[in-house]
């Protein structure tokens, strides 16, 4: 079955299926390890309000022993300036305090709240 005619008939159950565009990377995190797919292909299937990925590619294993779980967080700029917007604090303030919190946003606004 072509992949037009199949996503006619799940559309017609009430199932769409759309490609996620401009993925580069998807981490898998695990206690011990994390699996990474550079440049995967990802598929959001929505059922009736439900979301569901689909994800395919090259899987690399990392281990989270020692160093490499010590690798440098990156702190998205929009969540510098949700933490900002909701404490009234600097960015760099906001930034440290994400950092800290391990990119925990509510963490991190709760640090920086007046008690």
């Amino acid at each position: 079955m072509s992949p037009k005619k199949m996503k006619g008939m799940l559309k017609s159950m009430g199932i769409d299926i759309d490609e996620l565009e401009g993925v580069k990377e998807v981490v898998i995190r695990m206690e011990d390890k994390e699996l990474v797919l550079e440049n995967p292909t990802v598929a959001i299937m929505d059922a009736h309000g439900q979301r569901t990925y689909q994800v395919s590619g090259e899987v690399q294993e990392r281990s989270l022993s020692g160093a490499a779980a010590e690798q440098p967080l990156d702190i998205p700029d929009t969540d510098i300036e949700l933490v900002v917007a909701q404490t009234r604090v600097e960015a760099e303030q906001a930034k440290a305090a994400l950092i800290e919190a391990k990119g925990d946003l509510a963490a991190a606004i709760l640090k920086l709240s007046p008690k």
